[in-house]
């Protein structure tokens, strides 16, 4: 480990020297750039990855300077992913540079590769607003390249994370519209019922049973065989409960549904939501009585 570390600082030195001295404009870049990215590898190996993500940044610099766009944008991503190992910070950084170099050059699928995995950092950071920000950038640009499935992909996880921040109107629409495009997919049309058991739980957390059941209304006419499904009868049977204000109905359609289908963390924790609200109500009306 220690000679690899010897062998990139003294490549990294020489990259430096190359870039003081004097020499022709092009030239010097192109020999600094050459050892930068000998300094780099030899910094990966011996897994000092901050060593070599400040390198790579040294080396975009260079490309930078030849006019070479697509190659200091590949350098910043080879820097981001150093740097992903020790700080976040950073990585989203280069990153961000990356995206920039590669839209200005119209390389937008691999702008979109990019933002979604700024938006995975942030999700593994647990800032959900930002996350929701770079995977909606991320999509977008996958649906301009028309990669549906990386679209898709990127639009669920907004959907998911603007549920968890109560901004269910958002993310009940993104379900709906999910759905309304796979139904027009062999492939796809098996989720349907998935995406729209998410928008009608969506639902469920505004509170608003006429909304409820104007959705499932909507969505049966969406999709004709949604009605005999086991995910509609529970959104059925929710909806009933949320409008009786009767928390043991609710409970038991939801440990019916769960007893074949198990209800993954994130609809529990929706639906938990819906339940202390019912419990509120119920409060409420008792202190009135």
């Amino acid at each position: 480990m220690g000679d690899h570390i010897a062998r990139g600082e003294e490549f990294e030195k020489k990259a430096e020297k190359k870039l003081s001295g004097w020499g022709l404009f092009g030239s010097k870049y192109e020999d600094a750039a050459d050892l930068f990215d000998k300094a780099a590898n030899s910094f990966k190996l011996a897994k000092s990855w901050d060593q070599a993500g400040a390198v790579y940044v040294k080396l975009a610099n260079c490309h930078l300077k030849l006019d070479s766009k697509h190659e200091a944008a590949n350098a910043y991503a080879d820097a981001a992913h150093c740097y992903k190992k020790t700080n976040t910070k950073e990585s989203i950084s280069c990153l961000e540079q990356s995206v920039n170099l590669f839209l200005e050059i119209g390389r937008l699928n691999m702008s979109a590769r990019y933002y979604k995995e700024i938006a995975e950092l942030y999700e593994q950071e647990q800032n959900l607003e930002q996350a929701i920000v770079y995977y909606e950038r991320a999509a977008d640009l996958f649906q301009s390249e028309e990669v549906s499935t990386s679209a898709n992909q990127c639009k669920q996880k907004v959907a998911q994370f603007a549920a968890q921040l109560e901004q269910y109107q958002k993310a009940l629409e993104i379900y709906e519209e999910i759905a309304r495009q796979s139904l027009n997919n062999n492939l796809l049309k098996y989720g349907v019922k998935g995406h729209l058991l998410n928008a009608g739980i969506c639902q469920l957390c505004k509170g608003d049973v006429v909304a409820i059941n104007n959705a499932l209304e909507k969505y049966q006419d969406l999709d004709p065989t949604f009605s005999g499904t086991r995910e509609y009868k529970l959104l059925a049977d929710l909806a009933a409960a949320v409008d009786e204000e009767d928390v043991a109905k609710f409970t038991d359609a939801v440990k019916e549904f769960d007893s074949m289908t198990q209800l993954d963390s994130w609809k529990t924790t929706l639906l938990l939501r819906v339940k202390e609200a019912i419990k509120a109500k119920e409060l409420e009306e008792d202190d009135l009585t």
